[in-house]
């Protein structure tokens, strides 16, 4: 499952955010808190098989910054 997500710089962790389901975590290096977000939103979708059928069918096509 590929993943959208929203990555920034707090203090001194990286910041995670999954654009679907809003689910966020964090990590000390940008490769930590990508770990960490597939991870996360894996357990998030356990409790929600409808949206993880959802979002597997998703084509992502791009991203822009506005």
């Amino acid at each position: 499952m590929k993943l959208s997500v929203v990555v920034w710089k707090e203090e001194d962790v990286f910041v995670v955010r999954e654009v679907f389901t809003g689910v966020t975590t964090q990590g000390e290096t940008i490769e930590e808190a990508l770990r960490n977000i597939k991870e996360a939103v894996e357990l998030y979708l356990e409790e929600l098989p409808e949206l993880k059928s959802e979002l597997t069918e998703k084509e992502i096509i791009g991203v822009m910054n506005v």
